[in-house]
């Protein structure tokens, strides 16, 4: 076991299944994760894997036909998991969100239909915010449902789609002015809708349009693509919750959760780069000895191991802020910036200490040093986790004046 990142206090169950993800992790994942990463190839054997041991059910209550752990436990099975390979964490992730999302806020009827399905691995998940030109401004919105009937027609078109491709339910954030007076701030006119589709690119439905993956620098093998609109007709009893306006509440609530799994890819990649870079550190020898019995490297083994040992502690904290019913978002983003910024750091020196080896597609460092920064991006980039940790401190430290 090693001797980093480490939990205390996890029951006999959690650490039975950490531990069983993280042995799947190293004969499953680790000896075919570059190959496939290389060849942008989806890794239909993992993640029929990982369905086997019953992780796409990980959160969802048993009553559903889930395990119904915490997001503590979710949350260090993603770290392992991103250590073998970053672009595995992210099918579950987005499939996460949306059983997340259903959980604390959808009908009876959403929990019923989707649930059991989604624990099963049989209904995948993604979901959608991000539209071409939005970045970080959730409030621009474009896309737009509009009422007829029984149904709403939904138009506009989303990116950045996680499982774009491979999901089958996609949970849409949309504005839908219905029943909202005009000059409504923007926050408070916007839906989301559970939108079921085939999996698949091209028209997966009457109305919507999965274009072709999105070619990426790294991030490979799982499917990023856009999403398009157009008179795409979704019925009323598939709004989340049942009642519209609640959108962008709804997917913040899931944007925290996120953000704890972003935190937990940054600690899983650090953790594989420290990995290898102390196991290389040893095997180099320049000068009549290994490199790890230089000074300057030893420095940097030291400044690494304090990193990957940080961002594990204010990610495992993040997480059990959570699942204790408190808000978290402070926590959350916290982790989430540190972890990725830390985690780009650990591999820039685990890279650095491989040398031109590095640079080479034959050493493993080098798909990290491309996947790591996805996590700088990923679920808010690091000058919104400041403004969120920023605005969270006024609100906690108020000077009464």
């Amino acid at each position: 076991m090693a001797r980093l990142a480490q939990t205390a206090g996890l029951t006999d169950v959690q650490q039975e299944i950490v531990s069983t993800v993280r042995d799947f992790v190293d004969k499953e994942i680790i000896p075919v994760a570059t190959g496939l990463e290389h060849r942008d190839e989806y890794p239909q054997e993992i993640v029929d894997g990982l369905k086997e041991l019953g992780l796409f059910g990980l959160m969802i209550p048993e009553e559903y036909g889930g395990l119904g752990e915490s997001l503590l436990t979710y949350a260090l099975c993603v770290e392992e998991i991103a250590r073998g390979w970053m672009s595995v964490s992210g099918i579950i992730n987005t499939h996460f969100i949306v059983a997340y999302m259903l959980k604390q806020h959808g009908t009876q009827e959403q929990k019923d239909h989707f649930l059991p399905r989604m624990a099963a691995g049989d209904i995948r998940g993604a979901f959608s915010m991000s539209e071409p030109a939005l970045g970080s401004d959730v409030s621009a919105i474009t896309s737009k449902a509009v009422k007829d009937g029984d149904e709403y027609v939904l138009n506009g078109q989303k990116m950045w789609l996680t499982n774009g491709g491979t999901s089958s339910l996609v949970a849409v954030l949309v504005r839908s002015d219905e029943g909202h007076p005009e000059g409504t701030a923007p926050h408070k006119s916007m839906t989301t809708f559970l939108v079921e589709k085939e999996p698949g690119f091209g028209e997966v439905r009457p109305g919507l349009t999965i274009p072709g993956k999105i070619d990426k620098m790294g991030y490979k093998g799982v499917d990023t693509t856009e999403l398009i609109m157009d008179g795409l007709r979704v019925p009323a009893d598939r709004v989340l919750g049942g009642a519209t306006g609640r959108g962008f509440y709804q997917m913040m609530d899931g944007v925290e959760v996120g953000r704890v799994n972003v935190a937990a890819r940054g600690c899983g990649v650090a953790q594989r780069a420290f990995e290898l870079g102390v196991r290389y550190a040893q095997q180099r020898h320049t000068f009549g000895k290994p490199i790890a019995q230089h000074q300057a490297i030893q420095f940097k083994l030291a400044e690494m191991a304090t990193k990957v040992e940080a961002a594990h502690a204010m990610m495992v904290n993040a997480a059990r802020k959570k699942d204790s019913g408190e808000r978290n978002d402070l926590e959350a983003g916290m982790a989430k910036y540190l972890a990725s910024e830390y985690c780009k750091e650990v591999v820039e020196d685990a890279f650095r200490i491989h040398g031109g080896y590095g640079f080479s597609k034959e050493y493993e460092i080098e798909r990290l040093y491309r996947e790591a920064p996805m996590l700088l991006i990923g679920e808010g980039t690091a000058e919104i986790q400041k403004m969120i940790i920023g605005r969270r401190l006024l609100e906690e430290y108020r000077f009464q004046g």
